[in-house]
């Protein structure tokens, strides 16, 4: 069960934020407003949400969970794999030094964003991507290991983050899409399939029983909502412009 996440409310220059999604540049008021009502999901989940002052300086800090990553037993400080990113990190030690005395960091040549890390229980699944490479991988692994987790490794090859294409659910379902529908590693899961139609719904959160789910994605909602979830659809469609979803905007213990 999670009690708290910490979130960044985006700032006004979120429009020069890196994006692939070539859908154009999101409209800043309405991202303030989709922001407003992901922290009231968020609450209504039972977590007391942190709200961190928006960071003019970096156009994509809104998207928290890339440089921090949670667990029950320490804190791990990322190093973002976009240069654009990586001043990101400062200060973050001090805010995650109210919650947690166990502090690490990813060092160069070392990258990893967080986008690319899935929780399932106290093993961790760590996505090698254009973002998060071997060495960064490593560190974090190494890292794991030493408050007794344990991470695997997942090579992409089509999407942003890990969790762009997979969520874990819990209670050993999976949301999958995409490449990782085969993928021999998350064979031992109940697959939830998600239609090719509707890949952005993979990036959906499991928050103490409820499903955050993108809104506008009904065969996603349907699929999730036969397992017998709760499912609260938030509409994000201005951080999707900036290949961001429902895990990138929050951290999460």
């Amino acid at each position: 069960m999670f009690k708290m996440a910490i979130v960044r409310t985006p700032g006004k220059s979120m429009i020069h934020g890196v994006s692939s999604a070539k859908l154009g540049a999101p409209n800043y008021e309405l991202a303030r407003l989709q922001h407003t009502k992901y922290v009231e999901a968020l609450e209504s989940c039972g977590l007391e949400v942190v709200t961190l002052p928006p960071n003019e300086s970096f156009p994509d800090s809104t998207f928290i969970e890339d440089v921090a990553l949670l667990t029950p037993y320490c804190a791990i400080i990322t190093n973002p794999g976009a240069p654009s990113r990586k001043g990101e990190i400062q200060g973050l030690r001090d805010i995650l030094g109210d919650y947690y005395t166990q502090i690490e960091q990813i060092q160069a040549p070392g990258t990893l964003e967080a986008g690319d890390i899935m929780m399932v229980g106290n093993h961790y699944y760590i996505g090698l991507s254009a973002r998060t490479n071997q060495a960064g991988a490593g560190q974090m692994i190494g890292f794991l290991e030493k408050y007794g987790m344990t991470g695997s490794l997942i090579e992409l090859k089509q999407v942003l983050h890990l969790k762009t294409g997979v969520a874990y659910l819990e209670n050993n379902n999976l949301l999958v899409g995409g490449e990782f529908l085969t993928h021999p590693e998350f064979q031992k899961f109940h697959i939830l399939e998600i239609d090719a139609s509707e890949s952005y719904a993979a990036n959906c959160i499991w928050i103490n029983g409820k499903i955050l789910l993108p809104a506008g994605y009904p065969i996603a909602r349907k699929t999730i909502e036969s397992t017998g979830y709760q499912v609260l659809e938030i509409d994000t469609s201005e951080f999707r412009k900036l290949d961001g979803g429902l895990s990138c905007l929050s951290l999460r213990f």
